[in-house]
């Protein structure tokens, strides 16, 4: 049958001052009435049953997640109680998820992206739970074709055509590629033999264990161990030792997908966003005559190509100014120039060392 996981942990650093440790982005609108883990429930329930739809969070955010997904029963939502990265969230969640199915084909989603038109992405699973059928030994991901030579994304290069389903080409992957240069990001998207990684994949659970068991042994007997233990009373402490003390921090990328032995991608034919910064609200609400995308109450003279975002009691005035990213959100104000969105992540870390986490 097929299972879902949501991956719904990280920070969302970029996205300060809104997202903040006690809510990260993932439980934020950013547009409409639904928080993007939400959203990204909303386009599976139709294809997958709640009890067969997994959340894997932060511990300090498990509450959160609750009071957002009640259709899901609560023991699907795991808190970690630490962040390890993906590859021991997806590790454990592929564990929990044999536990109960061992036959289970998983969908792997992060939670933080926006994908339209919803019916282009269910068609997107629907062929690629075939796939999987088909070739039940391989990982399969989800490939966005470039529209600009991000530099901000990992891409992945395809091989040769193994097929189409329904109306989807599927690839051999290649070679996956990281966060590249400005000048090889522009090679990567003039060549169109490249995807961006989106983050999204479909397997056998049988067979990312067994990848796992292969690629990274100590990181699968961890959680063996976990999964083990999951139904007894020794849950918790176990879960809490054994994945605080250890379990290596790595991505799946790096431990698995990059030396799997067979990999697939699918040509993704919907749109996609990451939302990984600010200037993502550029790519989802419209602009104003001189170009700002305008979040809360704004009023401005000579003020253009500009993010502005306020939390609706504050009001931000501008005069003269172009190219930077105004943020305010409670009691915290970012302003930056729009082209060091990336440096915002680095602003949170330099705020920890100053000892100004109540600002986090």
């Amino acid at each position: 049958m097929l299972h879902a996981m949501i991956i719904a942990g990280g920070g969302g650093t970029r996205f300060w001052p809104r997202s903040r440790n006690t809510r990260p982005k993932q439980f934020l609108c950013f547009h409409g009435d639904r928080s993007l883990l939400q959203n990204t429930f909303d386009r599976l329930e139709s294809q997958i049953p709640a009890d067969r739809i997994w959340v894997l969070t932060g511990q300090r955010h498990r509450d959160e997640a609750i009071q957002q997904l009640p259709e899901l029963p609560e023991d699907n939502i795991v808190g970690e109680p630490m962040g390890r990265d993906t590859t021991a969230c997806i590790g454990l969640g592929a564990a929990l998820i044999a536990k109960q199915d061992p036959q289970a084909t998983i969908l792997v989603s992060p939670a933080d992206h926006v994908i339209e038109p919803v019916q282009e992405f269910r068609r997107t699973l629907q062929a690629a739970e075939q796939i999987v059928e088909e070739h039940p030994h391989a990982l399969v991901t989800f490939g966005i074709p470039p529209t600009f030579p991000s530099t901000g994304y990992g891409y992945i290069h395809r091989g040769p055509l193994l097929t189409h389903r329904q109306g989807i080409a599927v690839y051999r992957v290649q070679q996956f590629k990281e966060k590249p240069k400005a000048e090889t990001a522009e090679q990567f998207l003039v060549s169109g033999e490249y995807f961006w990684n989106s983050g999204i994949f479909i397997w056998k659970a049988k067979t990312i264990l067994q990848e796992l068991k292969r690629l990274e042994p100590e990181i699968y007997k961890t959680l063996e161990v976990i999964a083990e233990n999951w139904d007894t009373p020794q849950r918790m402490p176990i879960f809490t030792s054994e994945y605080s003390e250890k379990l290596k921090k790595i991505s799946i990328d790096f431990a698995v997908m990059e030396k799997a032995k067979e990999v697939l991608v699918l040509q993704a034919p919907y749109q996609w966003d990451d939302v990984g910064s600010w200037l993502a609200l550029e790519r989802r609400l419209p602009q104003d005559v001189h170009g700002n995308t305008i979040q809360g109450l704004h009023s401005g003279i000579k003020t253009q190509q500009c993010v502005i975002v306020s939390d609706g009691n504050h009001l931000i005035t501008t005069i003269g100014i172009e190219d930077l990213l105004i943020i305010q959100d409670g009691n915290c104000l970012l302003i930056a120039n729009r082209k060091e969105e990336e440096t915002v992540k680095h602003l949170v870390d330099q705020l920890k060392k100053q000892q100004l986490e109540k600002y986090l």
